[in-house]
């Protein structure tokens, strides 16, 4: 009986959490993409201001970069949750 048990959740548990970790995946993918949509602002105003000095400086790379990386990692979410639906 144990035996059947364990047959049957090997057979089971793959088909229900590789589309599990595939949602995580796109899921965390659309929040980074609004925390970079959230970032555009930011990067603008700084991008406006940089003839003011050099403390606008700062506040532009750091926006661009903060807006990078956002962006960065829901390009790469959303990668790897096509590379899991696809069982690659």
């Amino acid at each position: 009986m144990l035996s059947l048990a364990r047959k049957f959740f090997a057979s089971v548990l793959p088909g229900v959490i590789r589309p599990l970790h595939s949602l995580w995946n796109e899921i965390l993918g659309f929040l980074f993409f609004l925390l970079a949509v959230m970032m555009i602002r930011p990067v603008w105003t700084g991008w406006k201001e940089l003839s003011q000095g050099p403390e606008h400086l700062l506040r532009f790379l750091l926006s661009a970069f903060m807006f990078a990386i956002l962006l960065g990692f829901s390009i790469h979410a959303f990668w790897k949750a096509r590379r899991i639906s696809r069982g690659s």
